[in-house]
């Protein structure tokens, strides 16, 4: 059968260029009013067309649509179906393409690319050279001005076929030949049975609301075919059934692109690719154009999709589909495979995130119902009678422990006895994560064909051809001169680049010490203000203010650090843009993880650990006293820290992912507006439109991954502290996902589809804060909450010492025992209160109490150790060791019993293997077959042939 894009099959034998074609009417093919004559002119143009040779029907029996083909008939790439529904219309396809953008004048050659110049520009030689050498590589131009500023010159190219073929073979581009034949593996009985119960139990369940709908949105559908990389020899295995839409756009644009950096503008062997004009100014933009409009007058369920891009817009970035699925597929044909990758990665994270986020929420909820059986909240709330000690010198006054009740039901929500079970759950959870990443990777892979995939020779940049032109050597692949940089060079290079970033952890470890200052010196401050409701809580005002401006610190350091990292990587001198690219991003990434989280490491392991205690106070430079936990604890500290930056961060970045563009866009059309009119926008032509786009960011997908991988630090490093991190990032993913979607669609310039087989250099580092969340939540739990010290009371000094129980009654009395005694006639002259504490009970205070293991004053050692005191600190330790043993040894299980490649996968890959092999043999006997037949039928057979 030969299926024809007007759905129509015929009767009978007829004679297409000398090949006898059999063909029949299917029962149950639509009904179409073409006549029959029409039929067999349309056959044979696109025999004429196509120029292929049918050795058999059933090679395209079941063919593979290629992925124009998928789309709507009023699309802008339309195929012979379009042209007899114009044609009846009194409309031809190259008047109607004339008027879209995406052709040349005569409406039959597609843009490919686009290079924008300005005829002011003084580079005019070069350009000449260049445009001249492009068209001598077959490549067909069109130049047109600007509507807006004459001075904007836009050149467009098209890459015929023969062109396309040429450079496809040379690229090892893969092209599908053949419909994938699935292998169903033998199912038992017992497994059997199985499936039919859970398929009844199915029907009375929504049937997959997460997934698009193919039905209504038949453009959906998917390539399943088997690929091979294109051979203009063998093109009679392909499944072609138009050649200009053979290659999808991306393809072509990636093709073009190709040849344009291997296109010389100057004499001279380093004179030579489209980036080097780029970055000299001889051109002002490069790329390929969006597929028309991304919006439409009619509904795309009833009419279908105008185009990729709007097919795209309202399966993907379209916020009424947030709690549907990505469609990859569509992604990577339009973007390509590096950015399909990440959206990928992203998704992965974010359905990963739900189990963390649920159990995060369980933990929390745990706290909540738990809050009024706490022993210690309880005691906390009672201890009316407890007076404690001043928290800065003279005017922060004596305090009721009561008066801290509601922080220390607050810190219950977060440092209860689930907190050790979900450490150790987000521990795991980012081990399996990546394990199932790599799954998930592999199958992506083997779908989009880059499992054989390497890539190319990298061409040197230009910065480094530039130093280093003068001292050449053999490259051992290419076997050509090239530049080389001298060891010694590069070493005293990478010594001042590290030497640069050790100077700027110092400049972050000095905005720490000066936010430590700024809490100390305001603590005292909020203690005198004159509102009650600062006075009274005056360091949860210190906390809350101190965490704002560290915020704004941050965001300005990370100005900073983002041109110190690139003045360091260019000092380095990589040598191809990849080394450039791994070096920059190690670099940012180091800047802005210790920038964000320098703070909360204060917080969570020094805040409170080194201040001495009441008359004997550590001081900074002798002056500023250290500042103390809440009587409640440091926890709570951390936990705002942690949520206020979280919440700030991600509000910030998703602001100038989306907001930032839309008000650049809307500025660059209103001035258009302004100074044109209006009226004038709806005859702009794509490549205008797509030029007033914002360019995609100058360091690619960089800025996307390292938001996210930032927040997956905040999500496992210090988890144990804020048990709603993975929730709150969850939330945020799922906005994350529709922005950078809705951002890629309709803000950017569409970028150009380039290949990766994974995420580079951002697995290494998530595997190094995985192991980094491990020792960090291990010191959470052991140093910075008290489930160390509740423990050892509950075993050791509390009224089930000995018996080995834990429960809430075993914690009686331990909020005293956790506080030690002091006199305050032995405060220093600088540090007494400026009240007496006579409010509380008529009499001045004698003593007061503050949190540590200390002995009373009329001990034989004041103020000494006490025992209990060694015993948590052993007990600490002991936990640290014990728990990272025990976390690292699962981790490495789970990744021992966890393969790399899926079984079905690599049932899967060897099983195409064989199948193709199969294939390409039997296509290439079947074409001998033929061609021997044709010399017989031609009296062209030799009779000393062998048998």
């Amino acid at each position: 059968y030969l299926h024809l894009s007007s759905c129509v099959t015929l009767e009978g034998g007829v004679d297409l260029q000398g090949y006898q074609l059999d063909m029949q009417i299917l029962p149950d093919g639509p009904k179409s009013d073409v006549d029959f004559s029409e039929i067999l002119n349309a056959i044979q143009e696109m025999a004429k067309d196509v120029n292929i040779l049918f050795d058999e029907l059933e090679a395209v029996g079941s063919p593979c649509k290629d992925d124009d083909s998928l789309l709507h008939p009023g699309n802008l790439t339309s195929t012979s179906d379009d042209a007899s529904r114009l044609e009846a219309r009194g409309e031809t396809v190259p008047e109607r393409n004339k008027s879209n953008g995406l052709y040349f004048r005569d409406g039959k050659c597609r843009i490919d690319y686009i290079l924008v110049y300005r005829k002011s520009n003084p580079q005019t030689e070069k350009r000449e050279v260049f445009e001249r050498n492009i068209r001598a590589e077959g490549l067909q131009m069109e130049k047109e001005s600007s509507l807006i500023n004459s001075d904007i010159i836009f050149v467009k190219l098209h890459a015929p076929w023969e062109v396309l073929g040429r450079y496809a073979e040379q690229m090892n581009v893969r092209m599908p030949f053949r419909r994938k034949i699935y292998y169903l593996p033998r199912r038992y009985k017992f497994m059997s049975r199985i499936d039919k119960q859970i398929s009844r139990f199915r029907r009375w369940l929504p049937k997959k609301p997460m997934r698009l709908d193919k039905e209504t949105l038949p453009d959906l559908e998917e390539n399943d075919c088997y690929t091979a990389p294109f051979s203009q020899q063998r093109i009679h295995h392909f499944i072609i059934h138009n050649k200009e839409t053979f290659f999808n756009n991306a393809t072509r644009s990636r093709i073009v692109h190709h040849i344009l950096q291997r296109i010389k503008y100057e004499e001279g062997k380093n004179k030579i690719g489209l980036n080097r004009l780029l970055t000299n100014g001889s051109y002002e933009a490069a790329f390929p154009l969006h597929e028309g409009s991304y919006r439409s007058k009619n509904s795309i369920r009833t009419h279908g999709a105008e185009n990729h891009r709007h097919l795209l817009y309202e399966c993907w970035a379209s916020w009424g589909v947030w709690y549907k699925y990505q469609p990859l597929d569509l992604v990577r044909r339009y973007f390509g495979e590096k950015i399909g990758l990440y959206f990928a990665w992203l998704g992965w994270y974010t359905g990963m995130l739900f189990p963390a986020a649920f159990i995060g929420l369980f933990v929390f909820l745990y706290g909540v119902t738990t809050l009024d059986h706490s022993q210690v909240s309880k005691e906390v709330c009672q201890a009316t009678d407890i007076i404690m000690c001043p928290v800065c010198d003279k005017y922060c006054p004596f305090m009721r422990l009561s008066d801290s009740c509601v922080y220390a039901k607050v810190t219950h929500l977060f440092d209860n006895g689930a907190t050790v079970f979900f450490a150790v759950f987000m521990a795991v959870w980012a081990t399996v994560f990546l394990e199932f990443w790599k799954r998930r990777r592999a199958v992506i892979a083997y779908d989009w064909d880059l499992i054989d995939w390497e890539e190319e020779e990298e061409e040197i940049r230009p910065q480094f051809e530039a130093k280093y032109s003068k001292k050449e050597r053999m490259n051992p692949i290419s076997g050509k001169p090239e530049p080389y940089q001298a060891f010694t060079d590069k070493c005293s290079r990478l010594i001042v680049s590290a030497s640069g970033i050790f100077f700027m952890i110092c400049v972050v470890i000095a905005a720490v010490f000066g936010i430590v200052i700024y809490r100390v010196v305001t603590v005292s401050t909020f203690a005198a203000f004159k509102w009650a409701l600062i006075r009274n809580n005056s360091q949860v005002a210190t906390t809350g203010t101190a965490v704002c401006i560290n915020f704004c610190i941050i965001m300005l350091l990370n100005v900073l650090y983002e041109k110190v990292a690139l003045l360091l990587t260019n000092l380095e001198q990589p040598r191809t843009e990849s080394e450039w690219e791994n070096s920059f991003t190690l670099k940012m990434f180091l800047f802005q993880f210790v920038n964000l989280n320098s703070s909360t490491f204060y917080i969570a392991f020094f805040l409170g650990r080194f201040t001495g205690h009441p008359g004997a106070y550590l001081r900074l430079i002798n002056r500023w006293r250290l500042e103390e936990c809440h009587p409640s604890g440091c926890l709570i500290d951390l936990c705002m820290q942690m949520g206020i930056i979280m919440v700030l961060k991600q509000t910030w970045n998703n602001f100038m992912e989306l907001g930032y563009p839309l008000i650049q866009n809307w500025w660059t059309r209103r001035k258009v507006r302004q100074e044109h009119g209006p009226e004038r926008k709806i005859s702009f032509p794509q490549w205008e439109k797509d030029y007033n786009l914002q360019p995609m960011n100058a360091y690619g997908l960089f800025d996307e991954y390292l938001e996210m991988i930032l927040q997956f630090g905040f999500t496992t490093i210090f988890v144990a502290a804020f048990p709603l991190a993975p929730l709150l990032a969850l939330l945020n993913n799922i906005i994350e996902i529709r922005l950078d979607a809705y951002k890629f669609v309709t803000q950017w310039r569409r970028p150009l589809a380039s290949r990766a087989k994974d995420i580079g250099i951002w697995y290494g580092i998530l595997e190094g804060i995985g192991i980094l969340s491990v020792i960090t939540n291990a010191f959470v739990i052991a140093i910075t909450s008290d489930f160390i010290p509740r423990l050892v009371y509950a075993y050791k000094y509390g009224p089930c010492a000995g018996q080995g129980e834990a429960g809430q009654k075993c914690m009686v009395g331990y909020v005293n025992a956790s506080l030690s005694v002091f006199q305050i006639s032995d405060f220093e002259n600088r540090s007494e209160p400026e009240s007496d504490g006579s409010e509380f009970s008529g009499t001045p205070l004698k003593y007061c109490r503050y949190r540590d293991y200390r002995d009373p004053p009329h001990s034989l050692v004041p103020y000494g150790y006490t025992l209990q005191f060694w015993h948590v600190l052993a007990a600490r330790l002991a936990f640290i060791i014990v728990f990272e043993h025990l976390v690292f040894c699962i981790k490495h299980l789970i990744s021992y019993l966890i393969p790399d490649l899926p079984k079905d996968l690599r049932d899967r890959m060897r099983r195409e293997k064989y199948l193709i092999q199969e294939m390409m043999y039997e296509a290439e006997l079947e074409r001998l077959q033929k061609e021997r037949k044709e010399r017989k039928k031609n009296g062209k057979a030799h009779h000393n042939e062998w048998p």
